[in-house]
């Protein structure tokens, strides 16, 4: 009786590796969970009040640009990006981007994480060299990142590695928090009906696209965008009198 005894917690426990596995996690993972406020470089931007202020659309700048990502563990997140993006061919031309959204998320079994936004994200964009030099916008994407990971630094320690749809690695952020920092989970603002289809189709198809990406490694968009530069081609020899060129 007693190897029987012996095999029965044997026979418990071999299906459990099965079922860790349906989620593809490194052992990176499980240095700690994902729930809390992350942020990276100083750490000067952090979700929440002290960020994004969408009753009015508005932001209150860090004093640094950086990232922030908050994740509750009932499903939800909240993102706040500062960036300034540099101009080769005109220097003084630095664009500046202040970004926020919320929604819910998804770990998805296959290591990656889907995050679905609410519908009142918004965006303010800054560009000197522009027609109009500084505007808001709504941002609502659906954003989907491929792979994340968390590890111990010893000086930081536990940071959060994500990887976007592309496989690019964001810049990596510091736990601040095992408290997500965020602002209430649901709709803040009002967005207009005809916008927020827009917005909706938009993801939709960008959606479709980070699937499609995901799954075989193709870029489709770069098919389409070809395609519209041809068709732009097409139009603007034609403006010019040289249609017979596509005859």
């Amino acid at each position: 009786m007693m190897p029987l005894l012996l095999s029965f917690p044997l026979l418990v426990l071999l299906p459990l590796p099965v079922l860790a596995q349906d989620i593809q996690y490194t052992l990176q993972h499980n240095v700690t969970n994902i729930y809390g406020t992350w942020s990276s470089g100083s750490q000067n931007v952090v979700t929440g009040a002290g960020f994004a202020q969408p009753a009015n659309m508005s932001f209150i700048y860090p004093k640094t640009t950086g990232m922030s990502y908050s994740f509750t563990s009932d499903g939800y997140y909240e993102i706040a990006r500062y960036r300034m993006n540099g101009n080769g061919t005109s220097p003084n031309c630095i664009t500046g981007v202040m970004n926020w959204c919320h929604g819910t998320y998804e770990l998805v079994s296959n290591g990656s994480i889907t995050m679905t936004p609410f519908g009142d994200g918004y965006q303010q964009i800054q560009d000197p060299c522009a027609a109009i030099s500084n505007f808001m916008q709504n941002y609502n994407d659906t954003e989907l990142y491929v792979q994340w990971t968390i590890y111990q630094d010893p000086t930081l320690g536990y940071m959060l590695q994500l990887y976007q749809f592309d496989g690019s690695p964001l810049p990596p952020m510091a736990l601040l928090s095992t408290s997500p920092n965020m602002l209430p989970t649901q709709p803040l603002r009002n967005v207009s009906t005809a916008s927020a289809a827009t917005k909706k189709k938009r993801h939709l198809e960008q959606r479709e696209m980070m699937v499609e990406r995901s799954s075989s490694g193709e870029p489709r968009r770069l098919a389409g965008g070809s395609r519209a530069l041809l068709g732009g081609l097409v139009i603007l020899l034609w403006s010019v009198g040289m249609g017979s060129v596509f005859m």
